[in-house]
């Protein structure tokens, strides 16, 4: 917490989230007024005034969700996390990575996505990870990106895979010895236990998104018999302990009303949960199934959905591609994230299968300057519509065109289609869902003029 510490004072800091979480429900608003004062950067100030506006409209979840998070989560992960994540990857590392964005002369992102492991112990249909050889990141590579990735103010660290539970025991040391940033895994929760979540509780800067596909007969269908019961256990084992974590979620055409439903987010809710991603089914890889996306309407219907179960449930839900208009669209390239895979190869998103540099041979500030990086900055956003963010799905000609332009090569141990062979058979998606995106945007436009009207 050093970073954090220099900036305001341990005694400081320990003093304000021990004085909200004495009495959450009455010192919230008094909590936010710190944090104003604390706040250097005027975007955060903003988001500030935007969570006291949401917490004061009548009938809000967000206040019973605000105290559950200080009163149930364990106080080493509580505020470990809201130091690391708030004040040291928010307050400190954002100014510093735009400082250092225009001393490097290329985007330095949020976060930093890396996999520990291409291996996993699930075989789950649709899965892109299937693509990739299956190796592993060496301990002393991730390391150093780490130790670079401070440097350049970034404090938010998440480990993907395969199944990065897998190298439970270097993710722990590397929690340990990197104590100020978060660690956020995607898991598929199989390997969860107590022993695990003992080392959650006393590392205090680990958090999980484990993932589901619905309600048992989904899950399961898509990840195995039994992995729906196994990762209710794990859940269980994580909320008595107080540990902080969430659910990731991929919606395809046989899964929409399911995991959107008042059902299975009731379930979440009550099993702990306290965020959820929402990720529409890419097809990524040759053999890739074009059919299990999300219909145009589908995922139309998503982007109402989540927007109105945010009104009336205590769960943070966030959709990665429908919440493009928050974002100001992809995030990727750099931009506020990247992605590292167990090979060493620098792609600019977990989705996006190509690279131009290896972090094994190249630091970090290095790959950030790549030329498929500089191809994705300087198209950034791919769509004046915030609703067609992604180049692979919303605009498949972007991806062509960045990957020619830089040169680079396909990550997938078996590349099986060219990028033009890609971007063509996602065309007809694209098209389709850019009428319904245009449509809604248009009607949300017009809604907000005469709201101000």
């Amino acid at each position: 917490m050093k970073t954090a510490i220099a900036y305001l004072g341990e005694a400081v800091i320990r003093q304000g989230l021990g004085y909200i979480s004495k009495s959450p429900e009455k010192n919230i608003f008094k909590i936010l007024d710190w944090s104003q004062k604390i706040a250097r950067d005027p975007y955060h100030k903003q988001m500030i005034e935007g969570v006291r506006g949401v917490l004061q409209e009548p009938g809000s979840p967000w206040p019973d969700f605000m105290v559950s998070a200080f009163t149930d989560i364990h106080p080493n992960i509580r505020d470990t996390i809201a130091i690391n994540f708030f004040v040291n990857g928010g307050f400190l590392g954002v100014p510093k990575q735009q400082e250092m964005a225009k001393k490097i002369g290329a985007g330095v992102p949020f976060a930093i996505l890396m996999d520990p492991t291409a291996r996993c112990n699930l075989r789950c249909t649709g899965c892109w990870a299937g693509e990739y050889r299956g190796e592993d990141l060496p301990f002393e590579v991730m390391d150093r990106v780490l130790t670079e990735a401070e440097k350049l103010g970034i404090y938010f660290v998440v480990l993907s895979g395969g199944e990065p539970t897998l190298r439970k025991k270097d993710i722990f040391a590397l929690a340990r010895k990197h104590k100020e940033q978060v660690f956020h895994l995607f898991t598929n929760g199989v390997l969860i236990n107590e022993q695990f979540v003992e080392e959650m509780v006393d590392v205090g800067n680990v958090t999980l998104a484990i993932s589901l596909e619905g309600t048992e007969e989904y899950t399961d269908q898509r990840r195995g018999k039994g992995v729906f019961k196994n990762v209710m256990h794990a859940m269980d084992l994580l909320n008595e302990a107080g540990c902080l974590f969430g659910a990731s979620v991929t919606y395809t055409r046989d899964n929409v009303d399911n995991v959107s439903s008042d059902e299975f987010i009731d379930l979440l809710i009550d099993k702990g949960v306290r965020f959820v991603w929402y990720f529409t089914y890419i097809p990524v890889g040759a053999n890739a199934d074009l059919d299990m996306m999300a219909t145009p309407e589908q995922r139309a219907y998503m982007h109402q959905r989540t927007s109105e179960l945010r009104l009336r449930k205590p769960i943070f839900l966030m959709d990665f591609w429908n919440d493009g208009a928050v974002s100001g669209g992809c995030i990727a390239g750099g931009r506020r994230y990247m992605h590292i895979n167990a090979a060493g190869e620098v792609e600019p998103c977990a989705f996006v299968h190509y690279a131009t540099d290896n972090i094994k041979e190249k630091s970090l500030e290095e790959a950030l300057r790549s030329s498929l990086f500089r191809a994705y900055q300087k198209r950034q956003p791919f769509n004046d519509n915030h609703l067609r963010p992604c180049p692979l799905i919303d605009n498949p000609g972007a991806i062509r065109d960045m990957v020619h332009e830089s040169g680079a090569h396909c990550t997938e141990a078996d590349m099986g289609e060219t990028v033009d062979q890609f971007s063509t058979k996602l065309q007809g998606y694209a098209s389709a869902w850019g009428e319904v995106a245009d449509d809604i945007a248009e009607q949300e436009r017009a809604a907000r003029e005469d709201k101000v009207g």
